[in-house]
């Protein structure tokens, strides 16, 4: 049986502690229906801008959980434009077989698939599983990369500096990870990550320069999923951008080029 339209436009909104994900439904005369999801960061300003939303496409019913207390900010934000309604969670589970979970993830598979290499929903998939969505349990990024076994360990004694591999942590990620980042080194499409590869690999070889991206590729994550926020090819270019008054004394030259594979010899020989 077919379900009665009541409402042309409306939208269903997903609370959660620091974002919520919004979904507007619009019905056409044909009885067709488009959905449009979105997601939005629980501060004023994420909230406003879910009211634009609502606004660009003239919906004025709003349905969400009237779970917790994490609706009661959404709410006062809405409640003088709009008419919402705050159901029993009991009366807005998904029809069986459509499991809300996986719908409520959709959208940070999407925030995950625009990172270089990451062009698979399986590899967001595995990403999402190991990490989870929640960056508040690291307290940045190095944490997260050093849990994944991509940060070198500090084995050091009486003043002398033995092994400075990388940590056997991260059994499952960084297998995972390094993949990725040897596919996205041969690949032209990313310049900003592949002249990184360059760089690095002249000075460290192939196996460090890929460890080196890998973890490139997990910070850039790491504040995808804190900020709410698509990949920015933009941040790390800026990044690459080279000082125009740029001073370094002899001393750091020899060691510069050492460093490079060069052989020092005085002029005279």
């Amino acid at each position: 049986m077919a379900l009665k339209i009541l409402y042309q436009i409306c939208c269903g909104v997903d609370v959660h502690k620091t974002f919520v994900a919004a979904c507007i439904a619009s019905t056409n005369k044909q009885a067709v229906t488009t959905y449009k999801n979105h997601p939005f960061s629980t501060f004023t300003q994420g909230l406003k801008e879910l009211l634009q939303r609502l606004l660009d496409n003239s919906c004025k019913d709003v349905s969400m959980e009237s779970t917790g207390k994490y609706w009661i900010p959404i709410y006062n934000v809405l409640e003088e434009t709009y008419t919402i309604v705050l159901a029993h969670p009991k009366y807005v589970k998904a029809i069986r077989g459509k499991k809300t979970d996986k719908k409520d993830a959709k959208w940070i598979v999407d925030l995950i698939l625009t990172a270089p290499s990451f062009k698979n929903t399986f590899t967001a998939i595995g990403i999402i599983s190991e990490i989870g969505v929640n960056m508040e349990t690291f307290p940045s990024a190095k944490h997260l990369c050093s849990w994944a076994g991509l940060t070198p360990t500090n084995n050091e004694r009486a003043g002398k500096k033995k092994s400075v591999r990388v940590s056997k942590a991260g059994c499952y990620i960084k297998p995972l990870l390094v993949q990725c980042a040897n596919s996205v080194v041969k690949s032209e499409k990313h310049p900003e990550i592949r002249n990184r590869y360059l760089r690095l690999r002249k000075r460290l070889g192939h196996k460090k320069a890929i460890i080196a991206i890998a973890r490139m590729l997990l910070t850039a994550l790491y504040n995808m999923l804190k900020n709410k926020k698509p990949y920015n090819a933009e941040l790390y270019r800026k990044s690459d951008i080279l000082p125009v008054n740029r001073e370094i004394t002899i001393e750091q030259a020899i060691l510069l080029a050492q460093l490079q594979g060069y052989k020092i010899k005085s002029a005279t020989e």
